[in-house]
């Protein structure tokens, strides 16, 4: 495997175990320490070391070893899950984000951060060495003081001896050291243990075994079916530590696999010494000790000299044999994968062809007409129908669930709670609603300032909440769900909410408006939106509601969404984001208006009638006796009339959210399928469209942009209910 390509794949690998290993936490830190999320959290550590350690990425491997001893004592149950380990967890989860970034930008050589690896370091041997005191204490048996003053006595000098811990192993100590401890079900999964050291026997010399003990249970208690092998092997041989790890590649991920090269720090040793059982440990130093692993200091640092130094018996072995790995091994490696990666680069590449087979259909489908061939026609529509699957199932490609965003804000919200010193719990619904993959990731941003903005200014302290007559714990809900045809997100807090008055004073202030203008609630909270708006009295790191609101409306708008607040004072506030389904290809409805063809988004579209009849100079008629306000197309975009043609037009009934109105056009010519360009600069800003496309016959046709022709019929018929409500008064007086 090229490098690159190796970079890429512990990059995008190592991102997703460090997702999975923050939830665990966050989700132990909500409901409390479980033996599931405290292996799942092992296990991303440990792969992540594993799959670094593949391509000698040796700065995550020397970290990452640190963080999964810790994470073993844990297992073990000789270090409880508190307060303080869960932070530093989280920390060291960051920094290893740190390493997998240097990673992408090919600078692995290079520390990040070496003072702040450091200080990680030494809280990471603080926390182990006082897990270790305490069993010392515990081994020296209870109610006796004087044995644990004696425990904290070495703890403290055994931190003293940190430097010496990270030096080498002796340059002339020759020796691999393989610690293998198989997992349970092993044998039940259709694999033999033996088999992986039979194999290991292959490629170089086992001078000793020594089986761990303390793991077997009495032959009343053992399940014939599980395994309880646990080993511990010096290893000679010239192989690469892929090679080694090659050898226990299915059975990595669940048993616990450490391989240690012939120069590893010492402190990868006494990591080894820490996981064992005392008699065990005692066995396996003096093993080590008799092959000259370590002088008498680094003797004393490890903490060995309490154990018995009598050399461990080693335990013959036969000559090398050449069998190879068991066959089941190959036939398991042979099973079909579910899942592929793919590059991005890729997907992008068989949408952009899947579009231009939609133009190319739409132009076949067009000459099948003119020619009035039925047989034509007939495959053509054939064609059709297989191309509209293969889009959606292209389509159904570039959708992942938001989740993929949602997914970081328990940390977020943790980590600002905590600073602000704020009770927060966050709820998220609607996670598995999906969402095209571009805009996904540009929709982090955006949703990262409104959640911020809402934990800094938006919930109150607790004291504050009391005197409120609130529960002393706030509640900040992500909600994201599908509505016609768009993707709905909304940050709800029940905070203290938006000061009407105090953004109308403010907007007063800046020259928006001038006060005397009759406004309604959401013409004065989208003053927030404006560039450099702030109410907040008091700034913090995270100030303010509003500052930087513009720019999150310029994300969400060049997503072609829109942003919405509503806002109760004392009650709490919610932010709305909309957001279409896709960026790529859409099901359209094409309408002509003069000689120009638009496409109106098929989800989008409610009815199609012929135009009532209504009263000249409104734009308001009555449908099924219910008002319905419309624009006319032609007057919006001046068009001129169409030469030929019915004179009786037709009204296009949408619907975006909650809000219906009317398209008036001059004629329909049904659905298609659109691939979606851009506009371009001369057209980029032109209010009512969001892009293009190509017909079958070469033309191109404008996308309506229905969420902003919506508000405009919407505030159009606002101003005519003003003006009527005021003519109504003139002519009563």
């Amino acid at each position: 495997m090229k490098k690159d390509s190796a970079r890429d794949a512990v990059v995008q690998e190592a991102r997703e175990l460090l997702v999975a290993m923050e939830a665990a936490l966050l989700q132990i830190e909500m409901e409390g320490p479980t033996r599931e999320c405290i292996n799942a959290i092992f296990r991303a550590a440990h792969t992540i070391k594993g799959s670094a350690g593949l391509f000698a990425f040796d700065s995550i491997v020397q970290f990452t070893h640190q963080v999964e001893h810790l994470l073993d004592l844990v297992r073990q149950d000789r270090l409880p899950l508190n307060g303080h380990l869960m932070s530093l967890l989280l920390q060291c989860g960051d920094y290893i984000g740190e390493l997998v970034d240097a990673i992408e930008r090919g600078q692995e050589a290079e520390e990040p951060n070496a003072e702040r690896r450091m200080a990680l370091l030494a809280e990471l041997a603080l926390v182990a060495l006082t897990a270790s005191t305490a069993d010392a204490a515990e081994a020296a048996g209870a109610g006796q003081p004087a044995a644990a003053g004696d425990a904290v006595a070495g703890q403290r000098e055994g931190l003293g001896a940190i430097d010496d811990l990270t030096a080498q192993a002796p340059a002339d100590y020759p020796y691999w050291h393989l610690s293998l401890q198989f997992n349970e079900n092993v044998l039940r999964d259709g694999l033999d243990p033996l088999s992986f050291l039979h194999y290991l026997r292959s490629l170089g010399r086992i001078v000793a075994i020594l089986p761990v003990e303390s793991g077997i249970p009495d032959a009343a208690s053992m399940d014939a079916e599980s395994c309880y092998l646990g080993v511990e092997i010096c290893f000679a041989s010239g192989s690469s530590r892929q090679t080694l790890e090659d050898v226990f590649e299915f059975v990595r991920d669940d048993s616990r696999i450490d391989i240690l090269s012939p120069h590893s720090v010492l402190a990868d040793y006494a990591t080894v010494l820490q996981r064992l059982a005392r008699e065990d440990a005692a066995r396996l130093a003096g093993l080590w000790r008799h092959h000259g692993l370590f002088n008498e200091t680094q003797w004393r640092c490890l903490g060995a000299a309490t154990v018995d130094e009598a050399a461990a018996p080693v335990v013959p072995v036969a000559a090398p044999d050449t069998r190879q790995r068991p066959r089941l091994l190959d036939e398991r490696r042979a099973q079909e994968q579910k899942f592929i990666k793919i590059e991005v680069s890729k997907l992008d590449q068989l949408i952009d062809l899947v579009g231009e087979l939609v133009i190319a259909g739409a132009s076949a489908r067009l000459i099948a007409r003119r020619r009035k061939d039925s047989q034509f026609e007939e495959a053509t529509q054939a064609i059709d129908g297989l191309m509209e699957q293969i889009r959606d199932a292209a389509l159904t490609l570039r959708m992942v669930q938001i989740n993929e965003v949602f997914q970081r804000f328990p940390r977020i919200v943790r980590d600002i709670a905590r600073d602000l010193d704020k009770d927060i719990d966050l709820i998220m619904t609607g996670a598995d609603t999906e969402l095209d993959k571009s805009m996904v990731e540009r929709l982090a941003d955006p949703l990262m300032h409104i959640v911020r903005n809402a934990i800094d200014h938006g919930i109150e302290p607790a004291n504050e909440r009391l005197a409120a007559g609130k529960p002393p714990r706030a509640t900040l809900r992500l909600n994201a769900t599908h509505e016609s045809g768009s993707v709905l997100i909304e940050v709800m807090d029940d905070g203290r909410g938006m000061d009407r008055d105090r953004i109308l004073e403010k907007a007063v202030a800046q020259g928006l408006t001038t006060g005397e203008e009759d406004l309604s609630d959401a013409d004065i909270y989208r003053f927030v939106f404006e560039p450099g708006f702030s109410t907040a009295r008091q700034l913090t790191e995270l100030s303010g509601r509003g500052v930087g609101m513009d720019v999150v409306k310029r994300n969400i708008e060049a997503l072609h969404g829109e942003v919405s607040i509503d806002t109760e004072g004392g009650r709490g506030t919610v932010v709305r984001i909309r957001l279409p389904l896709t960026l790529a290809i859409i099901s359209g409805f094409q309408v002509v208006v003069g000689n120009a063809v638009f496409v109106i988004p098929l989800d989008m579209v409610v009815e199609c009638i012929d135009m009532p009849p209504h009263q000249s100079g409104s734009h308001i008629v009555a449908v099924r006796d219910e008002p319905l306000p419309f624009v006319p197309l032609r007057e919006l975009f001046d068009l001129p009339q169409r030469q030929q043609g019915r004179a009786r037009k037709s009204l296009v009934i949408v619907q975006y959210g909650q809000l219906r109105a009317g398209l008036l056009v001059d004629g329909l010519l049904g659905e298609c399928q659109a691939v979606i360009k851009p506009l371009g600069r001369l057209f980029g800003k032109v209010k009512g469209l969001s892009g293009s496309t190509i017909l079958g016959d070469g033309r191109v046709a404008l996308i309506l942009d229905i969420p902003h022709l919506v508000h405009h019929t919407q505030q159009q018929e606002q101003g005519n209910t003003a003006v009527y409500a005021e003519r109504g008064v003139t002519s009563a007086q």
